[in-house]
């Protein structure tokens, strides 16, 4: 079946997901809006199609009229949890760019009911920090670690349009990505000095970008509401991660840092939420849907760390 031509807003369109996103779904035709804190883009010479941008101040609903028009509007805003330390302050900034804009969104659309736009609000796996030995799906409950708090108030303001309200939490897993799930460790990488993190045997939820775009638009297609998890269908651990991903780049996996030592550096809660949480999570809503994933394989996802 052909998917017709949608309109799709997105908030926080310029980060990584965002990027690739809005890529796909011109190339295919389709219709987008992105609402960003300044309209001014460079001028393109290449022929390839943009996005309109909006700018939007996210405590303000967006206007109705545009929002009226779309199949579904997405919102990805989020200050990077990847950048350390998580000071007070920056743990505010961590909240308040996700709170906001997910509340103004929310309750913008709800004044169109259960037929109106499908809401998508990014989350994260780390919703369920973590819960060692047990394979998770959509049903298990939120985790204690800073990051499973933060995820946990994310979501809640996802819905604070209303039980009427179209809306689907998207609780991605850190993607495989230089941009994304390996950029603090990139620069350790890169020089030799990869190793096991504390006991290197905690399970990591990663994804793929060319699947978790793929799972988005599949989400805005079957109108899929609810928490749906993100993630690869392949288990890996800490070690087979960052073993893979040191090979990828031509570096050695043998040196390790001790728990103690993750803390000390990266901060108690950053280490506990990141690098020592043991979540093996699953895709088990996705999988029921007749989702397939196109590049399941650690080693295919980490040919990005050339580009």
């Amino acid at each position: 079946m052909t998917e017709h031509h949608r309109h799709i807003v997105i908030a926080g369109g310029s980060g990584l997901i965002g990027s690739a996103l809005t890529a796909s779904l011109l190339a295919d035709g389709h219709q987008v809006t992105q609402l960003v804190r300044a309209t001014w883009t460079s001028p393109r010479t290449d022929g390839r199609p943009r996005p309109d941008r909006r700018t939007w101040d996210t405590t303000v609903a967006p206007p109705p009229s545009l929002l009226a028009q779309a199949d579904a509007a997405i919102c990805l805003n989020g200050a990077s949890i990847g950048r350390l330390p998580w000071t007070r302050e920056r743990r505010r900034a961590l909240y308040d760019s996700r709170i906001t804009p997910a509340g103004t969104l929310a309750r913008a659309l709800s004044r169109f009911g259960a037929t109106g736009p499908l809401f998508i609000c990014a989350s994260a796996t780390g919703y369920y920090g973590s819960a060692p030995g047990v394979i998770i799906d959509e049903s298990a409950p939120a985790g204690d670690t800073f990051l499973a708090g933060l995820c946990a108030a994310w979501e809640q303001a996802a819905r604070s349009g209303g039980e009427q309200a179209p809306v689907t939490s998207i609780r991605t897993a850190p993607i495989m990505h230089p941009r994304a799930l390996l950029r603090p460790l990139m620069p350790i990488m890169r020089m030799g000095l990869a190793g096991p993190m504390g006991r290197g045997t905690q399970m990591w939820p990663w994804i793929g970008l060319y699947d978790e775009v793929r799972a988005i638009r599949h989400i805005i297609e079957h109108r899929m509401t609810g928490a749906i998890n993100l993630v690869s269908p392949q288990p890996a651990s800490a070690d087979d991660i960052i073993r893979s991903a040191a090979h990828a780049l031509g570096r050695p996996f043998w040196l390790p840092a001790p728990e103690p030592v993750l803390a000390t550096v990266l901060g108690r809660d950053a280490a506990a939420s990141l690098i020592m949480a043991d979540a093996h999570v699953v895709p088990r809503r996705l999988m029921a849907s007749g989702f397939a994933f196109r590049s399941p394989d650690l080693d295919d996802a980490l040919a990005t760390l050339h580009r």
